[in-house]
């Protein structure tokens, strides 16, 4: 991870305006303070990005104006958000640099946030190089959006003292074929997100939450030898499920 911070840090030293990629379900979770303190530090105009916003409710999502500032939501799927964001950009650009003609604009977020992926949905073509597993970018990538933006794409970083493994694999940051443990960290889903599970595989909630994980394996034939329910290879369909924004 230190020379992926030497990337981001170098972003941050040659960006003009920066973005910070939030997931739209967990905003707080994927907030890094660490990037946040860098970029104040230097003095930068830092605009938050709200990814995945088309995987919750509109009302949840706006009471995040009211504390972060600025701030646009996006969904790259769908390609909402796009034009908001680039005018944004262009304003905070314009209020840092009021004689700019373009602008380097580095995109800065945990793993697996997102970042390719927009850069792709503002260009509108593939330019970006994504993929749904962790840790796919490893270097600097500079796409030209338009004659005047210049997208600074890097990778991945997780706060370098974090140690939360369950956290990093319910964003993503942790791809679900490698977490440990599997059938702990949907217990803790189950317990974050009440009810999306359930839901989703069409499942009763009950008190005994293990019990809807073997139900699910059950339904979907995840099965041992001997016909007993794989509650660890059922686990990590739901978490591949999460990460790929199938539960909403």
């Amino acid at each position: 991870m230190p020379n992926f911070w030497n990337v981001v840090n170098k972003v941050i030293e040659d960006a003009d305006v920066l973005l910070l990629l939030l997931d739209a379900r967990m905003i707080e979770q994927t907030r890094n303070k660490e990037i946040e303190n860098k970029v104040k530090k230097a003095n930068k105009p830092l605009i938050y990005v709200l990814t995945k916003c088309d995987l919750v409710d509109k009302e949840i999502v706006e009471k995040q104006k009211k504390t972060l500032k600025p701030c646009v939501f996006i969904s790259a799927k769908n390609h909402h958000g796009t034009t908001m964001l680039r005018d944004r950009i262009l304003i905070e650009a314009t209020r840092a640099y009021p004689q700019f003609k373009k602008t380097n604009v580095g995109v800065l977020g945990y793993p697996n946030v997102g970042k390719s992926s927009l850069i792709n949905a503002m260009k509108g073509k593939h330019s970006a190089s994504t993929s749904s597993s962790s840790g796919h970018t490893k270097g600097l990538q500079k796409v030209r959006a338009d004659n005047r933006i210049v997208f600074l794409d890097t990778p991945g970083v997780i706060p370098y003292k974090e140690k939360d493994t369950a956290k990093h694999t319910i964003i993503g940051s942790i791809d679900y074929a490698k977490c440990k443990d599997p059938d702990l960290i949907v217990l803790e889903l189950m317990e974050s997100f009440p009810g999306k599970i359930e839901a989703h595989y069409q499942e009763d909630q009950r008190e005994d939450q293990e019990e809807i994980i073997e139900q699910i394996a059950l339904k979907k034939n995840i099965l041992k030898k001997g016909g007993e329910a794989d509650i660890q290879r059922a686990a990590r369909m739901i978490i591949k499920d999460w990460q790929k924004g199938e539960i909403q």
